[in-house]
């Protein structure tokens, strides 16, 4: 063979291999066809094929993410809604799925917006717009169930749905607004006029308690009061037999004389007398003294 038809040879079969050469990375998957018809399934790695002869088409089986674009709803009220969602999706790696997303399915992605956009007028236009801002999670889980039955045969999985957001007309929101704004003042307003109570309550407790203190001191002075009267009488019973007058007219000079009062007396009256007696009771005292009579044997005096 001449030489030019081996180099020839060589170099065709080096444009074959490297326009053919394949890469296919982790995160996609391939479908190899022939003549417009399906050959085999690629994984992830290095493949050749028949340039102009075969054609690989990759998929990618990550997870992805779509706007559902902001549309305007009507809710059941009336009321007219903007309302956003995203859709999060991803192609199963097998290879039945693979096929399913190309093969049975025209631009997957448009056709989740169209599907997740005409599936939120039918959710949300059966709720009032009230219900549908509060309920956000239950219309995610009906959004996505949707989804999952509509693109069974696709081979795809719907991740999950979000809503982006519901806005209601201006005039609605500030409406919405103030209502919110009377509410937060009420709850304030009661929860001052609680504050107000409770402290009015402490100070009425404080009053009592010391209105019940007072009581308790006067109680307890009026007692020791009485207690001091009734050691009084059992040493006068004792003591001054028959003298109660006289221990009583004591008590009345002594009081007397503790608080310096100036009496004015007559001669034979009365407190003269007292005293008169006083002054000889404590004679008599000082003579059994110095005679050494009135005491007893264990030393103490008698009375």
């Amino acid at each position: 063979m001449p030489t030019f038809l081996i180099v020839i040879v060589i170099l065709f079969t080096l444009f074959i291999i490297i326009a053919g050469a394949k890469v296919i990375r982790p995160t996609h998957r391939g479908l190899i066809e022939r003549f417009g018809k399906y050959r085999k399934f690629a994984h992830p790695g290095l493949h050749i094929i028949l340039p102009f002869i075969d054609k690989m088409v990759q998929i990618n089986v990550t997870e992805k993410m779509v706007d559902a674009q902001k549309q305007e709803i009507i809710t059941i009220d009336n009321l007219n809604a903007h309302v956003d969602a995203q859709v999060y999706y991803k192609i199963r790696e097998d290879e039945i799925s693979v096929k399913n997303s190309q093969y049975n399915v025209q631009n997957i992605e448009s056709q989740i917006v169209n599907l997740s956009r005409t599936t939120l007028r039918n959710i949300i236009g059966t709720l009032t717009l009230k219900s549908a801002n509060s309920e956000r999670m239950r219309i995610n889980k009906d959004l996505v169930s949707v989804l999952k039955d509509e693109t069974s045969r696709w081979g795809i999985d719907i991740v999950r749905a979000e809503l982006k957001e519901i806005d209601p007309p201006k005039d609605v929101q500030d409406t919405m607004n103030k209502i919110v704004k009377a509410e937060n003042e009420k709850v304030a307003a009661i929860d001052f006029a609680t504050a107000l109570e409770t402290q009015a309550d402490g100070q009425r407790r404080a009053e009592i308690k010391k209105a019940e203190g007072v009581k308790q001191a006067a109680i307890l002075e009026a007692e020791g009061k009485a207690e001091a009267l009734r050691l009084v009488n059992e040493a006068a019973e004792k003591y001054f037999v028959g003298n109660a007058q006289m221990l009583r007219q004591i008590e009345a000079v002594e009081k007397s004389l503790t608080y310096n009062t100036k009496i004015l007396i007559p001669n034979n009256g009365s407190f003269v007398n007292i005293i008169n007696d006083m002054v000889g009771t404590t004679d008599t005292i000082k003579s059994e003294v110095d005679t050494g009579k009135g005491y007893r044997p264990d030393g103490s005096y008698k009375v």
